[in-house]
């Protein structure tokens, strides 16, 4: 696992998973999961995305793919060679696809996803030699605030089923 020490963090990443944190927060707003994602570009936001399934009825509703579609259009370009996307969960095989065609340089996320993190945890996809490219991965990154959200969505959720 890319599990790192809180002193090996870069004080971009940490600004930049605050500003995945916000997009999450977005999704909690619309009863979705809070899962929240931005591309980064030559120091520029140039994608935002939060998790939309339910309310668009879309399975490939996440957060990444949403931030990629949309560095997409801004550049007008599929190619994101060069960006970081940063996410505030682990990446699912769908999603990791998706980096892996936009070409996206580097990936950094914020908590790890035991039932479907294939950037490490289950597997790791996008550091496979045998795909015709591969990122830079940095997991770990304010996980503990990343865990928390989803955590918090999670049990009132729970509760108002409960309830």
């Amino acid at each position: 696992m890319n599990e790192i020490k809180i002193d090996e963090i870069k004080n971009e990443d940490i600004t930049y998973m605050k500003m995945a944190l916000i997009e999450a927060r977005k999704a909690v707003e619309m009863a979705e999961v809070p899962i929240g994602a931005i591309v980064v570009l030559d120091g520029e936001i140039i994608g935002r995305g939060f998790n939309q399934k339910e309310s668009q009825n879309d399975p490939t509703a996440h957060a990444e793919i949403l931030a990629i579609r949309d560095a997409a259009r801004n550049i007008s370009s599929w190619r994101l060679e060069n960006s970081t996307l940063y996410v505030t969960l682990e990446p699912c095989p769908m999603c990791a696809g998706a980096m892996i065609q936009a070409r996206v340089k580097r990936l950094v996320f914020g908590a790890s996803d035991p039932k479907a993190g294939v950037t490490g945890t289950l597997y790791n996809l996008v550091e496979d030699k045998r795909f015709n490219h591969q990122l830079e991965v940095k997991g770990g990154v304010l996980a503990e605030e990343c865990s928390s959200l989803l955590k918090q969505f999670f049990s009132e959720l729970r509760i108002r089923k409960d309830g």
